[in-house]
């Protein structure tokens, strides 16, 4: 049992009533802490005990505070329970606290981190019967502590654990035994004061990994990052020319694309860093990729969708809008769907794309003046996702491509990247029977 909850004071507060969440109160009262003592707080949630911030502090009394990953710590009521001494804890520590022998590896960046993850997955399900893939990407880590603590699994010979920087703020008890960051570009400059302040939160994974932590050597901003560090013999960086990987063969591998050979580079290094057998190598160049992710639909009707609805950085969408112009029909064109909801990002670093040759850029959704503008691409523009994908099945031929791979969140219209693609999947359904 945890000593570490068990030492919690009550009441306990759940901040944000997500996966996270969920998975933390639940963990809570797996390990002895009494229902009527976890307090659930969530703007924007009907079944919460609190949605405003002042009741649950005047009313509920929170002596802890679970804040889930999608609640800025900088909110000013979160930093003034601090300054009154309540305890601020997150999911990701409260299942540290019930590890035993488990091994963990973190994965971090902020492109790609979820392919490497999901490779490092299938490499772990080709030798391991009791290894445990999540956090960020899937299923929570409390979920795990909550299964081994209620007996439901055997303890994990190995964690792979994908981590946001959100994530990476508030994590008391993580230390992991290797580390890799895929990828340094923009992001989240809502939440963060800076770029600087956000690559910062990004690297301070190093601080909690004891033995090596991984860098893509075609990581964006990453190499260039991390030469103004003070140098350290942990940090190994890694190429898919590295003559150690010749051997395995990893442009065999079933991933489209040359960014997805960095991300195997990436995940075999650390799998052979970690001493897994070959057989998690085999099973990685076998893994064919996520959903929501460069994921190919196919043709129908001779015209080519690519589903790339998670791709919420503008460095994804270079990168998938390279993979797809790499691969056009010679007699086709590419349709590119791009908008959203903005996250303050440099849409202006997409202007580049205006010499793809046999591209048509198409914007919908809430950011699509923004994007446009600083984008300074030419095109149609949609107020909703449903009207541009009917402008372009209205033009579309055999031997086209059709993109979406957004820049923006989903936040506008759907209520997740998964529903934004699925939603963009049964529209190419529907264009078979138009």
């Amino acid at each position: 049992m945890s000593q570490y909850i068990k030492n919690l004071k009550t009441p306990i507060a759940i901040v944000g009533m997500g996966k996270s969440g969920d998975a933390a109160k639940r963990l809570l009262i797996s390990c002895g802490i009494r229902p009527e003592h976890i307090l659930t707080f969530d703007g924007k949630l009907d079944s919460a005990d609190f949605k405003d911030s002042n009741k649950l502090m005047s009313e509920g009394k929170p002596q802890t505070l679970v804040v889930s990953p999608g609640v800025p710590l900088a909110s000013a009521w979160i930093k003034d329970a601090k300054n009154q001494e309540i305890r601020i804890t997150s999911e990701i520590t409260l299942a540290c606290s019930c590890l035993t022998t488990e091994k963990l590896i973190g994965v971090t960046g902020s492109v790609g981190k979820s392919t490497t993850v999901s490779l490092l997955q299938a490499g772990l399900e080709g030798f391991s019967k009791t290894g445990f893939v999540g956090g960020n990407l899937g299923i929570p880590f409390a979920t795990y502590a909550s299964d081994v603590v209620e007996k439901k699994r055997p303890v994990a010979d190995w964690v792979v654990l994908e981590l946001s920087s959100y994530q990476l703020e508030n994590c008391e008890l993580l230390s992991l035994d290797y580390s890799a960051i895929t990828y340094l570009t923009s992001n989240h400059l809502e939440r963060y004061d800076s770029i600087e302040h956000y690559y910062q939160t990004k690297w301070s994974i190093l601080g909690i990994t004891k033995n090596k932590m991984l860098l893509n050597s075609e990581g964006g901003d990453l190499i260039e990052y991390s030469k103004a560090k003070t140098p350290s013999t942990q940090v190994k960086v890694v190429s898919k020319k590295d003559s150690n990987l010749q051997s395995y063969q990893l442009q065999k591998a079933q991933l489209i694309g040359q960014h997805n050979q960095d991300n195997m580079a990436l995940a075999t290094t650390l799998a052979l860093d970690c001493g897994w057998p070959t057989a998690a190598i085999e099973a990685m160049k076998n893994f064919k990729g996520l959903s929501h992710r460069l994921e190919n639909l196919g043709e129908v009707k001779g015209v080519r969708f690519i589903n790339d609805s998670k791709a919420t950085a503008l460095d994804s969408v270079m990168i998938a809008a390279t993979a797809a112009a790499d691969t056009l029909n010679p007699d086709g064109v590419l349709f590119l769907l791009l908008g959203g909801r903005d996250k303050n990002l440099p849409w202006e670093q997409l202007s580049s794309l205006s010499k793809m040759p046999r591209t048509e850029f198409v914007f919908f959704g809430e950011c699509r003046a923004v994007a446009q503008s600083k984008s300074q691409l030419k095109g149609n523009s949609f107020a909703r996702l449903d009207e541009a994908i009917g402008y372009i099945f209205s033009k579309v031929k055999a031997a086209d491509t059709v993109l979406l791979s957004p820049g923006g969140t989903s936040l506008d219209e759907f209520k997740s990247f998964e529903d934004r693609g699925d939603f963009f999947k049964k529209k190419v359904s529907e264009f078979s029977t138009l």
